[in-house]
């Protein structure tokens, strides 16, 4: 778990996007740029410095997608992308989105556990995405990546003044 203080919030007007950070999560500047301008971007902050960063897009009536979601690498494993996905779960939720979604490789093992103990669920593959989607190959944990994994979470809204 982590005990660091972490401060998670929306990128500012003027404000650059971690692109570099970005780049970590989808090797596609030219994605990243398009999903980018029309998403939410949010960063997640320890000692004044960017650490994190996760992008917010709604996608379908009711849904939120998580475009892209990336810790750098000297912070990962304490605990910051459960941070930022629960951040996610609970900007979702304020926006009374009913439907959470997240895509990601085929080689993206880390990814898909924690993406699953978080409590969403695989609801489909979007096979050969990456290698009709992508021109150069992408290989993570030894494995080329090329399928899309689709996950998603169903958002259960609180009603009344008791909060989350």
């Amino acid at each position: 778990m982590c005990s660091m203080e972490i401060e998670i919030r929306s990128l500012e007007d003027g404000e650059e996007r971690p692109i570099e950070l970005m780049l970590l999560a989808d090797p596609s500047l030219s994605k990243i740029r398009e999903y980018a301008d029309s998403g939410q971007c949010y960063i997640a902050k320890y000692n004044d410095e960017t650490i994190g960063v996760i992008v917010l897009k709604a996608t379908h009536p009711d849904t939120i997608e998580i475009v892209n979601i990336a810790v750098r690498e000297d912070f990962q494993g304490k605990g910051i992308g459960k941070k930022l996905l629960q951040y996610a779960i609970h900007t979702a939720k304020d926006q009374h989105a009913k439907t959470l979604e997240i895509g990601t490789g085929n080689s993206s093992i880390h990814q898909l556990l924690l993406y699953q103990k978080c409590g969403l669920r695989i609801t489909g593959i979007d096979r050969d995405y990456f290698t009709r989607e992508y021109e150069e190959e992408i290989y993570e944990n030894g494995i080329l990546c090329r399928d899309m994994i689709r996950l998603s979470m169903e958002l259960q809204h609180h009603d009344g003044g008791e909060g989350l």
